[in-house]
């Protein structure tokens, strides 16, 4: 009987060990499974699927056009706080262009209200303009088969509002967005001169 149970307990350790081996063996996906959180989403009816932890994607800045500089009737007076993918800035950065499926998301954000006519506040660490709700989610992607007449980037709009944004937009029609970008982008349908993770050295 000691025998027996002695063998048993042997087994058990040796599949114990097995188990743990075999464990440290099975390679592991964190860089698949954040490729694929950073690709663009679509529904059967090519709406784009609001991108998920965007927030945790490369910041490359927040431009500011507050209505109090734009005659009390800016038509985006937030912060544009402005984040892309970091398997397409990757890319850039190697290449100097943005590669196909590349997400750029762009999440305002209101000022804290103002005690200035400028719409400035004063504050421990000086008068200027600070962050405060976030207002509303457009989202540009890189897809030369669906907006190829757009100059192969797509643009949406998950709401001009707080959260919780939409979990799903149409692509904007030209006249919407991409047309400002045509006329006006510094590269490839990108402001990237607003953003100096973007500019490339001259």
């Amino acid at each position: 009987m000691k025998f027996k149970r002695a063998a048993g307990l042997f087994t058990i350790a040796a599949g114990l060990v097995v188990a743990i081996a075999a464990a440290h063996l099975v390679p592991a996906a964190p860089a698949v499974a954040q490729d694929k959180a950073n690709t663009a989403k679509w529904t059967r009816d090519n709406q784009l699927v609001l991108p998920k932890d965007w927030r945790e994607w490369v910041f490359l800045g927040a431009p500011l056009t507050p209505n109090a500089l734009n005659g009390g009737a800016a038509g985006f007076p937030e912060y544009h706080n402005t984040y892309i993918d970091p398997k397409s800035h990757t890319t850039f950065k190697r290449t100097g262009k943005f590669p196909e499926g590349t997400v750029i998301f762009k999440e305002l954000q209101l000022t804290l209200p103002g005690d200035d006519a400028n719409g400035s506040r004063a504050e421990v660490s000086g008068r200027g303009y600070f962050p405060g709700a976030f207002n509303g989610a457009d989202v540009a992607v890189k897809d030369s088969k669906r907006c190829a007449d757009t100059n192969n980037w797509c643009y949406f709009n998950f709401g001009h509002k707080a959260e919780p944004y939409a979990a799903k937009a149409p692509i904007m029609p030209k006249d919407k967005c991409a047309f400002c970008h045509i006329a006006n982008a510094t590269d490839d349908m990108v402001f990237t001169k607003f953003y100096g993770l973007l500019r490339k050295s001259k």
